[in-house]
């Protein structure tokens, strides 16, 4: 029986492996040698007994040797080539292996699996001719161009010295229209990020390789289709991050399949850190990303870094107006930026069906707001940590979505250029928004006309003044027109009045009008001290009548603000009318109301009134903005709690308190047009 260290749910692995005629070796991650079958003993003739348990370096003619193949085993993953082994008769056997790591449900590396057999050709070979190799399997890949045909074609016509731009850039489409059709293990691990290689299937061919020698790789499948003995050709690349000095080749699959190429891609992994510490890192990573509330994208804009860090070794800062001359870039990230990995959230949030339907370029996210692509890409440009607005996608089952957009943008410096979008759909939220913005303008429309009641007796007399000018200028015209000699003068000039007059009505009325009026509110920039003053013109009468004079002071830098001018002249009016009602009942001798416009310590407008009344009780201060609550005998008590509504709707604030001389005074404060936008 064949010596083993392995645990005991390993055993009937390890009596499969007994009657293969392939040498099997499993190594614990310290290199310790935990299992060694028969064909291991028939090759390298050292019994299980004697080896379990030691340090595999110690097989090793030169321990030293094998660290490169250690390293790129631990690097990657999985490592293929040649080692030698001392036999228990002093000789130095070489022998072709495959060497693989596994790990247990928690990601945990558990130990390295070695498949071995003679190397054919060993007898012949010294230590001197063949030392120890610690080349890995290539990075295979196998494409299909006939989705380029239309650029092949254009290509194949470029005459010598052409525009070499416009070659440039038909050589990028020829990668960006070329479909994967297969790729081995270790193109996956290399460049497939969490995809795998099922999902990089059908995918374009520039979503995966590096930008910087996708001209290199398009000359290469220019090369190998023309050559008609359907001989390889090769290039040496620089070191790209991912490969050192890697050797690519590319040659035709056969007459039979002109449109299919493969590529093969020698080097060693261009990283210092180990696989080990990788693939744990990524296992956390991935339950992270899956397991959260949230629908996350992971996308790989990598070489999107590497062009703006271009962009910015030119001199180049405003990269808005960069865009402005250069949209194509926008669509170029559309269309090149992947999207390597998603959540369950994700696929929930667009309706897809799978992990699949959403691995593809990011475009499909930004194809209702387009321009909200430009902004992540100005955000990134500029160094920006994070971003996020909301915007429309079309889910993939056609619905038309809300979502709030959210970014984190890789660190610099990092070693992993990850970024994250995230959405959040708020469509039910806003459609109740909508409904409480509605239900909210309906309410201050009946407070507005609750209001225009109070003011009937003000409002017929405001009316009458300019309806009685244009009665008595009128009929003094008619007077002027009957004398034996009409003085046309005369008549011209009581004509201007009586349109002076009619002017005046008019503007009455319309101001009637756009209070009793029911719409949607209209956010525009509007001057605070215009909507005081037009407040003002409303209640004058009615103020004027109760004995009541109105002070005013008005700044002249008062910023501009962002708001609905029907409303915000309702707060005033209302602001005013209790003013004009607590100064009424107020034994007061000074009867006055004094407001003003004023610019606050943080930018902000400010709008203060102050009355000469009994002012407010102390008890109910906390109370008067809420609904319902009045002292008055006929209120409803709805008033001031819209007024603070259509302020706070504005992003602003309303307070009252008692002033120290008497009477009460309330303030107003609404953000300047910059913050409130």
């Amino acid at each position: 029986m064949t010596a083993t260290l392995l645990d005991p749910l390993e055993s009937d692995v390890a009596g499969i492996a007994e009657l293969a005629s392939e040498s099997i070796v499993i190594l614990d991650p310290a290199g310790i040698i935990r299992y060694w079958n028969p064909a291991a003993e028939r090759l390298f003739g050292w019994p299980a007994l004697a080896v379990c348990g030691t340090d595999d370096a110690q097989l090793s003619p030169a321990p030293g040797d094998e660290a490169n193949a250690w390293s790129q085993l631990l690097q990657e993953g999985a490592w293929e080539g040649r080692i030698r082994r001392r036999t228990r008769d002093g000789d130095v056997r070489v022998a072709r292996i495959r060497r693989h790591l596994r790990y247990d449900a928690a990601g945990t590396l558990r130990d390295i699996v070695e498949y071995a057999r003679a190397e054919p050709e060993a007898a012949g070979r010294t230590e001197a001719d063949d030392p120890v190799p610690d080349r890995s399997m290539a990075a295979s890949w196998e494409i299909d161009i006939a989705p380029a045909a239309d650029i092949l074609d254009l290509l194949t016509a470029c005459t010598p010295g052409a525009d070499t731009s416009e070659r440039d850039e038909l050589l990028h489409g020829l990668v960006n229209a070329a479909r994967i059709v297969e790729v081995n293990d270790r193109t996956a691990r290399l460049v497939g990020g969490n995809r795998g290689r099922a999902l990089m299937t059908g995918q374009s061919v520039a979503a995966f390789w590096p930008l910087e020698s996708r001209t290199i790789l398009a000359d290469l499948i220019l090369e190998a289709r023309a050559d008609r003995e359907g001989r390889s050709v090769q290039r040496r690349l620089a070191s790209d991050g991912i490969l050192r000095d890697p050797l690519v080749t590319v040659w035709r699959a056969g007459d039979d399949r002109p449109d299919r190429l493969f590529v093969a891609v020698d080097g060693a992994a261009d990283d210092d850190r180990s696989y080990l510490y990788l693939r744990a890192s990524e296992a956390r990573y991935r339950k992270l990303i899956h397991y959260m509330p949230v629908a996350l994208w992971q996308v790989d804009a990598s070489h999107m870094g590497k062009i703006y860090a271009e962009l910015r070794s030119r001199g180049i800062t405003d990269f808005a107006a960069h865009l402005d001359d250069h949209p194509e870039l926008v669509d170029f990230a559309a269309t090149s930026v992947p999207v390597t990995d998603v959540n369950r959230c994700a696929i929930e949030l667009v309706g897809g069906a799978s992990v699949q339907d959403l691995i593809r370029p990011v475009g499909y996210l930004f194809a209702e707001s387009p321009d909200s692509l430009r902004r992540v890409m100005i955000g990134r440009f500029s160094g920006r940590k994070n971003y996020s607005e909301y915007m429309k996608i079309r889910a993939l089952d056609g619905r038309l979505l809300d979502v709030r957009f959210s970014v984190t943008y890789p660190e610099p410096l990092l070693e992993l250029d990850t970024t994250i979008f995230s959405l959040e759909d708020v469509t039910e939220r806003l459609r109740i928004e909508t409904e409480l913005r509605q239900l909210q303008a309906d309410f201050s429309h009946a407070a507005r006309i609750s209001t225009l009641g109070e003011l009937t007796s003000s409002i017929a007399h405001e009316v009458n003044q300019p309806l009685a000018a244009i009665m008595t200028n009128a009929e003094t015209s008619l007077r002027w027109l009957a004398r034996d000699e009409p003085d046309i003068g005369k008549v011209a000039q009581l004509t201007t009045r009586i349109a002076t007059s009619a002017r005046r009505a008019d503007d009455i009325v319309r101001r009637i009008r756009s209070m009793a009026v029911k719409q949607a509110p209209e956010p525009v920039p509007i001057a605070l001290n215009d909507v005081v003053q037009e407040s003002l013109l409303f209640v004058r009468h009615e103020i004027e009548t109760r004995g009541i004079r109105v002070t005013t002071s008005y700044a002249r830098r008062v910023p501009k603000i962002v708001g609905d001018r029907i409303q915000l002249q309702q707060v005033i009016v209302n602001l005013l009318i209790n003013a004009a009602q607590a100064v009424e009942a107020s034994c007061e001798a000074d009867r006055e109301i004094h407001v003003a416009t004023t610019a606050g310590s943080k930018g902000e407008a400010l709008f203060t009134l102050r009355d000469r009344g009994p002012g407010i009780d102390p008890d109910h201060l906390g109370q008067i903005f809420d609904g319902f609550f009045t002292t008055k005998p006929q209120g409803m008590g709805i008033g001031l709690a819209i007024c603070r509504s259509i302020v706070a709707a504005h992003g602003g604030g309303v307070s009252a308190s008692n002033h120290p001389e008497g009477g009460a005074e309330f303030r107003v404060r609404l953000p300047p047009a910059r913050q409130a936008s």
